[in-house]
C-alpha cells in the first residue's frame, strides 16, 4: 500500500571550535603555574568537545569549516489505513443506519445478523471492514450520515412503515436522501413539533438515553387556565402508574392572557409523559407543540416541512450538548 510522504525539517547547530582565551597572566608573561594549569585543563576539554561534535556529524556532512546552522531533511511516512481494526457487532448495525446499538442485541439475539454468512448470537461480537455482515440476506454497509430536523404537523405518525396510517412522517422526507432514516423518539399522531431523523444508530441512542437527560420544550393549549398552584405542581413531582415523575421548568406563556397556554420543560422520555401529567391533573389537551429537542428549534421551518442540519448543530448533538 503506498502512503504519502510528509516533510518535516529541523535545525541542527554545529558548534564551533573555541579558541583559547586571552588572560591576563598571558599578556603579562606571568608563570603561575597552579593558574595555568587549570586554564590548560579547560582548553583540553573545550577541544575535546568540539572534535566530538565534529566527528558526530562528519560522516553526514563532509566539512564545514565556519559555525552553521545545517537542515536535516527528515521524512515521516504516514501510517497506512488499518483494514483489520475491530469493532463491536452491535455498533456496525447502527453505523449501517439499520437501528440503535440496543435493537441491535436484539436483532444479534434473535439469530438476524450473519457474519461470513455464519449466524452469530453472541453480544459483544467483534468484526472487521473485511467481514461481510448481513441482516436478513441483506449486505450492510456502513454509510455517511444524514440528520434532518422536521417540523411535524398533526395527524402524521411516527413511525417508518404503517399500513393503517393515512401519512407517516418518512412521507414528508420522501426524496430528500438515498439513506434509510428513522425517527427518534416519538411523537404523538396529535402532537407536533421538533422531530429528528437520521441513520446514525449510535446518537439516536444517546438522545433517547435517559442518563443523557436531553431536554425537551412543550407549549402546550389547555382547555382551563392553568392555577399556579398546578403549576408548581408540575415541578415539584407526583406519582403516576409507572413511578415518580416532575418536570425541570413550568411557566405561563406571556401572550396568554386566560392562561390556558403554558410551556413545560422535561428530560424524561416516558411515552406520551407531558399529555399525561396534565390529564391526571384533570386538564384536556387542546394543542401539543414541542419546540425545542436537544438544543434544536423549528425556527424558520414550517409546519410539515425539514431542513438538513447544520454542521454546528451536529457537532453540539455529538459533544452531548443536548440542553
Amino acid at each position: 500500500m503506498q502512503t504519502a510522504n510528509t516533510t518535516k525539517y529541523s535545525i541542527l547547530k554545529i558548534t564551533k571550535k573555541r579558541k583559547p582565551e586571552l588572560t591576563k597572566s598571558n599578556v603579562m608573561g606571568r608563570t603561575d603555574s597552579g593558574r595555568n594549569s587549570r586554564q590548560d585543563n579547560r582548553r583540553r576539554e573545550d577541544n575535546s568537545e568540539s572534535r566530538k561534535s565534529s566527528k558526530k556529524y562528519h560522516d553526514e556532512f563532509s566539512s564545514f569549516d565556519e559555525p552553521t546552522a545545517i537542515i536535516k531533511k527528515l521524512v515521516k511516512k504516514e501510517k497506512p489505513v488499518a483494514t483489520n481494526d475491530f469493532i463491536r457487532l452491535n455498533k456496525y448495525i447502527a453505523n449501517a443506519g439499520v437501528c440503535s446499538r440496543r435493537e441491535a442485541d436484539e436483532l444479534i439475539e434473535k439469530g438476524d445478523i450473519t457474519v461470513n454468512d455464519k449466524v452469530i448470537k453472541e453480544l459483544g461480537f467483534k468484526v472487521t471492514r473485511k467481514d461481510i455482515i448481513k441482516y436478513k440476506g441483506k449486505i450492510l454497509r456502513t454509510e455517511s450520515k444524514v440528520y434532518i430536523l422536521v417540523n411535524k404537523p398533526k395527524d402524521v405518525v411516527t413511525t417508518v412503515e404503517d399500513p393503517h396510517a393515512e401519512r407517516t412522517v418518512m412521507d414528508l422526507v420522501a426524496g430528500a436522501c438515498d439513506e434509510r432514516l428513522y425517527p427518534i423518539g416519538r411523537l404523538d399522531k396529535g402532537t407536533t413539533g421538533v422531530l429528528l431523523l437520521t441513520n446514525d444508530g449510535e446518537l439516536a441512542e444517546q438522545l433517547m438515553h435517559p442518563k443523557y437527560r436531553v431536554k425537551k420544550v412543550y407549549q402546550v393549549t389547555l382547555d382551563k387556565p392553568v392555577t399556579k398552584a398546578d403549576l408548581s405542581r408540575l415541578v415539584e413531582g407526583f406519582d403516576l402508574e409507572d413511578g415518580f415523575i416532575s418536570a425541570d421548568a413550568a411557566h405561563y406563556i406571556p401572550d396568554s392572557e386566560d392562561r390556558t397556554e403554558i410551556g413545560v420543560e422535561i428530560h424524561s422520555g416516558r411515552n406520551r409523559i407531558v399529555r399525561r401529567m396534565l390529564e391526571f391533573m384533570g386538564y384536556k389537551i387542546r394543542k401539543l407543540d414541542r419546540v425545542v429537542f436537544a438544543g434544536l428549534t423549528k425556527k424558520n421551518v414550517r409546519r410539515g416541512h425539514w431542513r438538513f442540519l447544520e454542521e454546528k448543530e451536529i457537532n453540539s448533538l455529538k459533544m452531548k450538548r443536548f440542553s
